[in-house]
């Protein structure tokens, strides 16, 4: 070989050896963080299980801001309710995309799934439409569907009160199913939406991570062929609930409210119902309907399970904490059951709610969101494309904003009688409760709806209920649940524990199988609607013109 091509030969491959070196490698300027190796950085080091542990004790260690190299990609983790504020809202307009999910989004999702989509045009398309089904105004017709499923609710603790953790993910799954769809779930929740971001999340690494992997075939790659066959079963699960809207539209036998005032009759409202009268406005496709539909129901319906499943465990935990809570509804609501208008009244069942969404965070990372061009923020460089991690459970864990932070203590919140959109849109970050729903242009707009449902389910169940300990028959000691024991997952959860849920009283029994009785029969043989009841909504304390949601929509 002639001696100049042997220079360029070594040259080549000394430029590339150098490209190399730099995967994996933290550039001075980035902000810190754990050490990194050569092209995995910091990817050996990320947990298997309990990763909100580990980020929150990397937080300790390299500050509120602190900098993950993950393989070819680079993650920022922020970890301070003012570095939440400063970067995701204060600057939404260059923080409000998502990194790339090949698994996640363009395998799992056909690219439909809105929850992953980058600040594109069809993504502020969705965003429109889901303000249009989700606002304040909107939302009170889906009142008698939290009021009904509330009572369901509290007819199975009463019947069979062993299966506790199944009644509470069938209030919140049939409740979203309603409100995507228009049908009522009548047992626990099926596993697609855990399936769908456990599987993602086992899979995602190597293929998000390393993008030349992606020119492999599929059979070198099982798990992308098992994503797309994931796909094609949501696919179909979320159309047929779509096409059977667009039949009950068709008929006559459906109702729909689309930007139409609150005002007019409503038979059974339900977003599916909704986006198809948008369809012929801004003509999205079938596929991506389904998908804003079906999209409703997994987000909603998940969170607030953990969330409420957390809040029983707390009350096992911490007892005085729900005598507290049931002498003050006792004091205000004496044997009628609690309803939406005993809420300003209620302020220490307010709390509790609050601290419910603190103290088990289900989104305890969040989802990322990601930088659309270069940025600096403490002296620190932030590259474009870089993923931002909204380090949730660090926050809500922080000894110096939540002193004892572990201890479920609603006075933490007296005098907070903000609501989460109020809170999430507050200038001051210390006053903001909890991240639960997100940050920025990505708040989740279901924020009043998950408000209702959970001050609903706490103040009914403490009602009629009290929540105790079971004993263990051996030993004769009281079984305390274990409540470092966390499900990992996108969403965390309380591992499953057991609980003793008896009614307060002989009288307190009958009233739940009194109120229940007054709605069941507004359903037909199959236990769904045959008319839904009008008057259940909020009284002039929520205001519909409050301005919230101008703030929300500012960020957008």
């Amino acid at each position: 070989m002639p001696k100049p091509w042997v220079a360029i030969c070594l040259g080549f491959v000394t430029f590339l050896l150098w490209q190399l070196s730099k995967i994996g490698r933290r550039p001075s300027n980035y902000p810190p963080g754990p050490p990194t190796l050569p092209l995995i950085g910091n990817l050996h080091q990320m947990p298997t299980k309990n990763a909100h542990l580990q980020f929150q004790k990397w937080a300790q260690e390299y500050g509120p801001v602190y900098s993950l190299m993950l393989g070819t990609k680079v993650a920022i983790v922020l970890s301070s309710d003012v570095a939440v504020k400063d970067l995701l809202d204060k600057r939404s307009s260059i923080y409000s995309g998502r990194p790339e999910l090949y698994m996640g989004q363009e395998i799992m999702s056909g690219g439909y799934r809105p929850l992953f989509m980058g600040n594109n045009a069809v993504w502020k398309m969705v965003r429109k439409l889901a303000h249009g089904v989700l606002s304040v105004k909107v939302s009170r017709s889906y009142v008698p569907y939290q009021d009904l499923e509330v009572r369901a609710m509290l007819m199975g603790l009463l019947e069979s009160p062993n299966d506790f953790l199944n009644h509470i993910r069938r209030y919140t799954t049939s409740l979203t199913t309603q409100m995507a769809f228009g049908y009522r779930t009548l047992e626990s929740n099926d596993e697609n939406l855990l399936e769908m971001f456990e599987f993602w999340l086992q899979s995602a690494a190597l293929l998000d991570l390393y993008p030349i992997a992606r020119v492999l075939p599929d059979f070198l790659l099982p798990v992308r062929r098992m994503g797309r066959e994931y796909h094609k079963r949501e696919m179909k699960l979320f159309m047929k609930h779509f096409i059977n809207a667009r039949t009950q539209l068709k008929s006559g036998t459906a109702k729909a409210r689309y930007l139409e005032p609150i005002s007019q009759d409503i038979e059974q409202p339900c977003c599916a119902i909704d986006l198809l009268r948008a369809q012929k406005e801004h003509g999205f496709s079938d596929e991506l309907g389904c998908y804003l539909s079906g999209s409703l129901l997994q987000a909603g319906s998940e969170t607030t399970a953990v969330i409420l499943i957390g809040f029983f465990q707390a009350m096992l935990v911490f007892p005085d904490v729900a005598k507290e809570a049931q002498a003050e509804i006792d004091r205000v609501c004496g044997n009628r059951m609690p309803d939406l208008n005993d809420f300003p009244d209620l302020p220490y069942i307010r709390a509790c709610m609050k601290e419910s969404l603190r103290w088990m965070p289900a989104t305890a990372l969040g989802v990322p969101h990601a930088a659309t061009q270069d940025d600096s923020y403490m002296g620190y460089h932030i590259p474009k494309d870089s993923a931002l991690i909204l380090n949730v459970w660090a926050i809500h864990n922080d000894p110096k904003q939540h002193p004892d932070p572990r201890r479920f203590n609603p006075a933490r919140w007296a005098g907070d009688n903000q609501n989460s959109a109020q809170a999430a849109v507050n200038p001051d970050p210390s006053k903001r409760d909890h991240f639960v729903f997100g940050a920025g242009r990505r708040l989740c707009q279901g924020m009043h709806i998950a408000d209702r449902s959970l001050f609903l389910a706490i103040a009914r169940t403490l009602w009629a209920f009290d929540l105790k300990r079971q004993v263990d028959k051996q030993t004769g000691q009281e079984i305390i649940p274990d409540v470092d024991n966390i499900k990992d997952g996108l969403f965390i959860s309380p591992m499953p524990f057991v609980a003793d849920i008896v009614p307060r009283s002989e009288s307190r029994a009958a009233a739940v199988r009194e109120e229940w009785g007054k709605v069941a029969g507004l359903l037909d043989e199959d236990m769904q609607w045959k008319t839904v009841p009008e008057g259940l909504k909020w009284k002039d304390y929520e205001p519909l013109d409050d301005g919230n949601e101008d703030l929300l929509e500012s960020l957008s």
